[in-house]
């Protein structure tokens, strides 16, 4: 009688978990990739937060965030935003959100790469070297990406679209670099920040207004408020780079952690919208 009682309970059980596991949506490669690409892309503001407050048990309250480059936070940093740009990458999908997020991904690394100012005490950092590595592997993806789109019919617009940006880009990067290096070292920074964190704006903007895949009404005012935001931001820290303002708490420092905080909104809110989309690249 045990050894019946037995079978059955376990007859039943597995039963009940044969159920659960069809009633269990059953997540595809491709979905499983974009989720941890997309939760992976909001981690990096986290690991760009957490090397900086540690870094500031030592070093104390910089100027901005960039200013932590010249702390023990460098590697995550730049670690951060070279795994961020990857990401853009592999995440840019096709449709006008690919051109902006490609174009948002060369961007990235410029940031971590061409370091804001040194403080008064410090040394300037030579940048040649990583300039040139930026250039040239950016040439070889751009070589990449033409072969690769002569070689297929669809979205050929939207990747030579990618591929002029990109060639724009890299260009004038290296145009600069050459013929005014100190114009390059003083403002590269900074305005590869304020296009990088323009170009997520816009994004935002298209996953909000796209007909293509509609959101919730709440999700859209999300996108709507991080867009605007994100503006407003942008706007600041432009006046405070340009005029050197400073009072308080450092204005930069501000405007930079706002602006990662709504970096990482943004891809916590892709991360739902597409969580359970059978093809979740991003399609605006």
């Amino acid at each position: 009688m045990r050894r019946m009682g037995s079978r059955r309970t376990v007859s039943i059980v597995a039963r009940r978990t044969s159920v659960l596991a069809a009633a269990a949506p059953t997540a595809t490669s491709s979905q499983r990739t974009y989720r941890y690409l997309r939760i992976g892309t909001a981690a990096t503001v986290v690991a760009i937060f957490t090397a900086v407050a540690s870094a500031s048990t030592t070093v104390g309250v910089l100027p901005s965030v960039s200013a932590y480059y010249y702390s023990p936070a460098r590697d995550v940093f730049v670690g951060a935003l070279i795994a961020a740009s990857l990401a853009l990458f592999a995440l840019s999908g096709r449709g006008p959100s690919r051109a902006l997020l490609d174009a948002a991904a060369l961007f990235a690394p410029l940031i971590a790469l061409v370091p804001t100012t040194p403080p008064a005490s410090g040394a300037a950092v030579e940048t040649g070297t990583s300039v040139v590595t930026y250039v040239v592997i950016g040439a070889m993806a751009v070589a990449i990406a033409i072969v690769l789109t002569a070689a297929r019919s669809t979205d050929r617009i939207g990747a030579g679209i990618s591929v002029g940006a990109a060639a724009a880009v890299l260009t004038a990067v290296a145009a600069t670099a050459w013929t005014a290096p100190d114009a390059f070292a003083r403002w590269a920074h900074p305005i590869a920040t304020l296009v990088f964190f323009a170009l997520i704006a816009a994004v935002a903007v298209l996953a909000a207004t796209t007909r293509a895949d509609p959101v919730a009404p709440w999700m859209r005012a999300g996108y709507i408020a991080i867009a605007a935001l994100l503006v407003v931001t942008g706007i600041a820290y432009g006046v405070i780079t340009a005029t050197g303002y400073d009072a308080g708490l450092p204005p930069v420092l501000v405007c930079e952690v706002a602006a990662l905080t709504l970096f990482l909104a943004f891809w916590v809110l892709q991360t739902v919208q597409w969580w359970n989309d059978p093809d979740p690249a991003i399609r605006a």
